[in-house]
Parts: structure tokens; sequence; C-alpha cells
């Protein structure tokens, strides 16, 4: 009888421990979720977070001047930028700029095929595509989260597509990811 009384009390305590550790897994599982990561970080593990919700923590050097619908953040430096897409919010307000956001929603990437290059080109021989900035080879800040920072005409940039396209076709991939993206839900101005 005090055998089996016994045996029932570890059982119940290994039952207890067991829901304990479970229950600070779970805590431990939700605060990682809720950890901000940097856009360092966004861009250099971009590929096994596609598809997941993120916070992204930043500093918005600009927001897109036809409709606030983009903000970029910068990394470690302002060759390192990440953009958030407005999506139902509508858009971003102005005073955002210049501030550290805190940005959450679900990481996209940016796809590059063929297609999308004859699109682009199309669109521009029309002058159907969407306008970002002043020149005719778009926003500065959009042109820094493409890695085409220092390309300052249209036709260079697609040049530098069809080059990253024949490099992706040759490691067997048919695009190759230009950037990513954050379709954001929410946003808090951290300052």
């Amino acid at each position: 009888m005090k055998k089996s009384i016994f045996i029932l009390a570890a059982v119940a305590l290994l039952a207890m421990v067991s829901c304990n550790n479970k229950a600070k897994e779970n805590q431990n599982q939700e605060s990682a979720a809720t950890v901000a990561l940097s856009v360092d970080d966004i861009l250099a593990k971009g590929d096994s977070l596609v598809g997941k919700t993120v916070t992204v923590e930043g500093v918005c050097t600009h927001i897109c001047k036809h409709g606030g619908k983009k903000l970029f953040m910068m990394g470690t430096d302002d060759t390192k930028m990440l953009r958030a897409e407005a999506c139902e919010l509508g858009c971003f307000p102005a005073e955002v700029v210049n501030s550290l956001v805190s940005v959450t929603g679900t990481l996209e990437e940016d796809r590059i095929d063929e297609a999308t290059i004859q699109r682009m080109e199309e669109q521009y021989k029309n002058q159907s595509g969407e306008k970002h900035g002043d020149g005719e080879a778009g926003c500065e800040s959009e042109k820094k989260a493409a890695g085409q920072a220092d390309i300052n005409t249209f036709e260079g940039r697609i040049q530098n597509f069809r080059e990253r396209l024949a490099k992706a076709k040759e490691a067997g991939k048919d695009y190759f990811v230009m950037s990513y993206h954050i379709n954001t839900t929410s946003y808090e101005i951290k300052n």
C-alpha cells in the first residue's frame, strides 16, 4: 500500500514538473516570437523567415512621398535597407522619419524573373509603371534596398537584374531575390 502511494506521488510529481517545463518552454517560444530583430538580421536570415510574422526595429530613413505607403528602415549602415509596406494601415505618417521604429508583419521576398523584367521594360516604355523618386532610375531608398544604390539609369538597373538572373540560372534557379519587405500589420515609434 505504501509502495503504491509512493509510486502515485512520484508520477504526480513528474507530471507537474513536465507541465511546468512545457509552460516555461511555451513562454520562451512566445518571448522569442516577440523579440525584435534588426534590419541586418532580416537581411541575413530572410530566406528562413519568409512567410512568418516578424518584428523588426530600425531607424526610418525615408517614407515614400507618393502616398506614404512605403517606409524604409536602415541597418548598421545605409547600404542595408528594409522596406515596410503599409498594407491595410493605409500610410505611414511623415513624423516617423528619423525615428527608431518597430514594425511587425509578414516577411515577403521580392523575386525577379524574366517575366518580371519584361513587365518592367513594358511599363517603362509605356510610362505606366508606379513612379518612385524623381529620376528615371527610381527612389534612392528603393535602389539601396535592391542593392542598386550606385545605378542611375533604368537601363542600368535592368542590365543589373539580367546579370543577377543569369547567375541565379547558373545555380539552377529561374529567379533571384532582389530584396525583402514586410507587409505591416502594426508599427510603433520607439523614440
